[in-house]
């Protein structure tokens, strides 16, 4: 058997090795980041262990002995599930590696921009000493309210973290019964009424057709005037070119984003000149601990594939 993990970005150590111990298999690692570059690769692979890659029909289509291809991470939105589902080739991820730093990275940009830590950082290197100008509308944050769109698991753990810092929350999600979502101690409300009524509104969602630039120019027009905007989730759910407008107009205070429609951004992104925006290179979910519980839990699903047996986290044919 033949298994190729095809982006270098995610090194490989022998932890993550001794998963494939006596399965007979060759490793191979390659960065492989177009269909042309995985059709030539991977047309004999026994398993695929990707990150990033576009598992397409037409890359689907070439793997003819493929038999699983497992997500380091959770998202599966550069991965065509139903034809691999056709194809009979099991897909498998890590949903839940990195929730608790996800969280914890939403809370830390909501607290650094409540609390005008980057303003207050660029004055003093400018010799600028005047905090009650500089924070001038800081807002304690029981007397704030944070929505979350989307009450998944991270949606859920940011909650919990910030009501230890006093904040009221509201929460929206289609696909969660609004008894769970109160049980966490947030009021379920709709998509129209979280954006017209919070301070702060944080994103937990996949990035789907269904949410694509969820926060449109009309929603960010709608959103309360001094409002902040934290995406730890996927880019391409926030129009950017708005978000950069409304930031400069100062309809929004602040914004804090980990992902971007395109990333790395190009160099003509409007939201690069914004200076009350706090900017992350799509690194939520990273701290030493979740970095190698997604590879480990990767790669022991691949081989749980390979020797017969089922996979802990199946994405599509499960038993």
């Amino acid at each position: 058997m033949k298994i190729v993990k095809t982006d270098g970005m995610l090194a490989v150590e022998p932890e993550q090795l001794a998963y494939f111990a006596g399965i007979g298999a060759e490793f191979v690692e390659k960065t492989l980041l177009t269909e042309d570059e995985l059709i030539a690769e991977c047309a004999d692979a026994d398993a695929l262990l990707i990150l990033r890659e576009p598992i397409t029909p037409r890359v689907i289509a070439a793997l003819k002995k493929c038999k699983v291809i497992g997500r380091f991470g959770v998202g599966l939105d550069t991965i065509d599930v139903p034809a691999a589902t056709a194809a009979g080739i099991r897909i498998t991820n890590v949903p839940d590696s990195n929730i608790d730093e996800v969280s914890t990275h939403a809370m830390a940009m909501i607290l650094a921009l409540v609390r005008r830590l980057k303003r207050f950082d660029t004055a003093v290197r400018a010799g600028r000493w005047t905090a009650l100008s500089d924070g001038e509308g800081i807002t304690r944050p029981d007397r704030q309210t944070l929505g979350l769109v989307g009450f998944g698991q991270i949606g859920r753990l940011t909650a919990r973290k910030a009501r230890a810092f006093g904040y009221e929350i509201i929460a929206y999600d289609p696909y969660m019964p609004s008894e769970r979502i109160t049980a966490e101690g947030a009021k379920p409300v709709s998509f129209d009424e979280l954006i017209a009524t919070v301070d702060i509104v944080s994103l937990h969602i996949p990035a789907t057709p269904e949410t694509a630039n969820i926060i449109s120019r009309d929603v960010i027009g709608r959103m309360k005037d001094g409002a902040i905007l934290i995406n730890v989730s996927r880019g391409g759910l926030v129009d950017e070119a708005a978000l950069a407008e409304a930031l400069k107009s100062g309809k929004l205070a602040a914004a804090g984003l980990d992902a971007l429609a395109q990333e790395p951004p190009s160099p003509d992104n409007p939201l690069l000149g914004v200076e009350n925006l706090l900017l992350s290179p799509h690194a939520a979910h990273y701290s030493t601990q979740s970095y190698a519980e997604v590879r480990n839990k990767a790669f022991a699903d691949v081989a749980a594939v390979l020797r017969g047996e089922k996979p802990k986290y199946p994405v599509n044919l499960k038993d």
